[in-house]
């Protein structure tokens, strides 16, 4: 094996807990899934090159997932579409966010997901998974250059909503925060410009 070869191999691993993983190109994933090693049942995303395994939903998690939907499909105009659990692909990732929000005139082939300049709006339903949402998710999404993410935080009874993504930094976030509680409303932001608001208890199972 060249050394070339062996700087590849290093440069597509990752440690964690001490072990060794390899890295997934996205290319690599989709092979897996064509050929049948996975299928689109089994609970695993890939993100940052990684095979992570999905949190199972409890059902206030599907419950406020349905009502996010219902309200973005409401308010968004013609052109954006809301999708439910679908992939977005990324450099490195593909995540399945609870909802997104996504151009329907984006002339993609019918073999390729929406990419990341074709998404405007993703949202994290949270509970148990609170943490990862927090944490790899956020960094995915900032990293991509995703506009706007918002957590639907379960626990806490509140929608996080992230904006003005990092894009390829060495640490990928949202440069700005701002938490909305039960009484006040969530701007809707799409393309920059605020297209409407919803109100936070709408969007809280009860």
């Amino acid at each position: 094996m060249s050394v070339a070869s062996v700087s590849s191999i290093a440069e597509r691993t990752v440690m964690a807990s001490n072990e060794p993983l390899w890295r997934l190109s996205v290319e690599q994933y989709h092979r897996m899934l064509q050929v049948g090693i996975l299928t689109e049942d089994d609970p695993i995303e890939l993100l940052e090159g990684l095979l992570v395994l999905k949190m199972i939903k409890s059902p206030r998690h599907c419950g406020a997932t349905r009502l996010v939907r219902r309200a973005l499909e409401r308010l968004v105009p013609d052109g954006w579409c809301v999708d439910v659990q679908d992939p977005i692909t990324l450099e490195d990732s593909e995540p399945e966010p609870d909802v997104s929000v996504t151009l329907t005139d984006r002339g993609q082939s019918p073999d390729r997901h929406p990419s990341a300049a074709e998404v405007g709006l993703v949202v994290e339903v949270s509970d148990a998974s609170l943490s990862a949402d927090r944490n790899r998710k956020k960094r995915v999404y900032a990293r991509a250059g995703v506009p706007v993410y918002w957590i639907v935080n379960l626990a806490s009874s509140r929608v996080e909503v992230y904006s003005q993504p990092s894009g390829q930094a060495e640490s990928p976030t949202y440069g700005h925060r701002q938490d909305y509680v039960i009484g006040q409303e969530v701007p809707v932001v799409l393309d920059a410009h605020e297209i409407g608001r919803l109100a936070v208890a709408d969007l809280l199972p009860s």
